[in-house]
C-alpha cells in the first residue's frame, strides 16, 4: 500500500463528519464528485470519454463484469504466469463455459523481460479470445509491451484486459495509444488513495453487457429521486451500467479524487524520472554484489524485482532487511522494491546496507 497523503486523509475526515448531519447531503452530492473523479482519472490515463470510467470496490469486481460479458462462447484466454490472483480466478471459472487457459511463463534467461514478451506474442493465435495481463508484472515490474500485444490481438479479434493496479498513477498509460478493452485498477496503491475503492475503464465491447449487480444508481434517470419508483429497464450509457452500488461513497470518493488531482500535478512521467534517478546508483551497486535486476528497458522504475546471488539464502536477506527496518515485498523468487516520491536517498542507503550484509556474511 502507498502511504496516505495529508490532503487525502483530510478529505476522508471531512466526508466522515458529513454523516453527522445528513440534512447537508443533497441529491447532487450523489453524482457530482464521482463525475469529477471520472474526469480527473480520464486525464490521468488519456481517455477522451469519462462515461467509460466507473467506480468499483476492487479489481475482482471490475474483472467479474468482464468475465460475465465476454462476447465469445469458447476459445483461449492467455495469462502471464504468477499474476495476482484477482486477475486469474475470474478466468479459471470460465473453464466451466468451455474456455481454456494458456499461461505463458517467463524464460530463465538474462533477457527475461524481452523474451517473455516475445513468448506472449507468439502465443496469440486464432483461438485467442483475450489476453489478461498487467501493464507491469506485480512481482518484479517486468514491462509488458501492451501496444504490440494490442496490435497482435487486432489481427485475431481478441480482447485486451489490463490490471493497472501496479502501474496506474506511477507509470504513464494512454488509453488512446494502447486501446484496452478493459482497464481495472485498485485505488490503494499507486493511485495513492484509500482501500476498498478503485476505477475501471470499459471499452465499446462491453457497451451492451449486463452488470454483475442490479443497483438503482446505474439505471437511466437515477438522478431524478422523485421518479425512482418508475422502474427503468434501461441502464445508464456506456460503461456507467457497471458502476458499483453506493458508488457515491461520501468518504472514499473525495479521498480518491484528491489523490488523483495530486498525481496529475506530479505526473507519472515525473514519478518515473524521480524513481529512476533515485535508484540508478543503488541498482548498479546491487548488480556488482551479484544481485540480478532486469534490464532497464524491460522494467518499470517504481517497481523492480531483485533476485538473489547464488549461494545467498533468502532468509538471511529477509532478516537483514527487517533489522534495518526496510520495507519490501517477497514475491516468488523476487525481492520486490517499490520506490516512489515519498522515498529519499537516506532510504536508499538503508536499503543498500541491508542488502550488503548478507553478501559479506556469506
Amino acid at each position: 500500500m502507498s502511504p496516505l497523503m495529508k490532503q487525502v486523509e483530510k478529505a476522508g475526515i471531512k466526508g466522515l463528519k458529513t454523516k453527522r448531519n445528513p440534512v447537508k447531503v443533497s441529491v447532487d452530492d450523489f453524482f457530482h464528485e464521482s463525475e469529477q473523479v471520472r474526469g480527473a482519472y480520464s486525464r490521468l490515463i488519456e481517455n477522451d470519454d469519462p462515461n467509460r470510467v466507473v467506480i468499483i470496490p476492487s479489481v475482482s469486481y471490475g474483472l467479474a463484469n468482464v468475465a460475465q460479458n465476454l462476447p465469445f462462447n469458447d476459445g483461449e484466454i492467455l495469462l502471464a504466469e504468477e499474476q495476482f490472483p484477482s486477475n486469474v480466478y475470474p478466468w479459471v471459472r470460465l473453464k466451466e463455459k468451455g474456455f481454456t487457459i494458456n499461461v505463458v511463463s517467463p524464460p530463465q534467461s538474462d533477457n527475461r523481460g524481452e523474451s517473455w514478451n516475445e513468448k506472449i506474442l507468439d502465443a496469440i493465435n486464432s483461438k485467442t479470445r483475450m489476453v489478461a495481463v498487467g501493464h507491469i508484472h506485480w512481482s518484479d515490474g517486468t514491462l509488458f509491451q501492451l501496444k504490440t500485444i494490442r496490435e497482435k490481438l487486432d489481427e485475431v479479434g481478441g480482447l485486451l484486459v489490463i490490471d493497472g493496479t501496479q502501474s496506474i498513477g506511477a507509470l504513464p498509460f494512454s488509453v488512446k495509444e494502447i486501446r484496452p478493452d478493459a482497464l481495472v485498477c485498485a485505488g490503494y496503491k499507486w493511485l495513492m488513495g484509500p482501500y476498498s475503492i478503485g476505477l475501471a475503464y470499459y471499452g465499446s465491447a462491453f457497451d451492451e453487457g449486463r452488470p454483475i449487480e442490479e443497483n438503482w444508481i446505474n439505471r437511466k434517470g437515477s438522478d431524478d429521486f422523485g421518479n425512482l419508483v418508475n422502474y427503468q429497464e434501461t441502464y445508464r450509457e456506456k460503461a456507467l451500467r457497471y458502476e458499483v452500488g453506493e458508488h457515491s461513497n461520501f468518504i472514499l470518493v473525495p479521498m480518491i479524487h484528491q489523490a488523483i488531482k495530486q498525481l496529475l500535478r506530479w505526473s507519472p512521467e515525473n514519478i518515473q524520472q524521480y524513481t529512476h534517478d533515485l535508484m540508478a546508483d543503488s541498482i548498479t551497486e546491487m548488480t556488482a554484489m551479484g544481485y540480478r535486476v532486469e534490464n532497464a528497458a524491460w522494467r518499470a522504475n517504481h517497481l523492480l524485482g531483485v533476485r538473489l546471488p547464488s549461494g545467498v539464502e533468502l532468509s538471511r536477506v529477509q532478516q537483514s532487511l527487517k533489522k534495518h527496518r526496510v520495507s519490501v515485498s517477497f514475491r516468488g523468487d523476487s525481492i520486490r522494491i517499490s520506490p516512489n516520491i515519498y522515498n529519499d536517498e537516506m532510504d536508499v542507503r538503508k536499503l543498500l546496507k541491508a542488502m550488503k550484509e548478507p553478501i559479506f556474511a556469506s
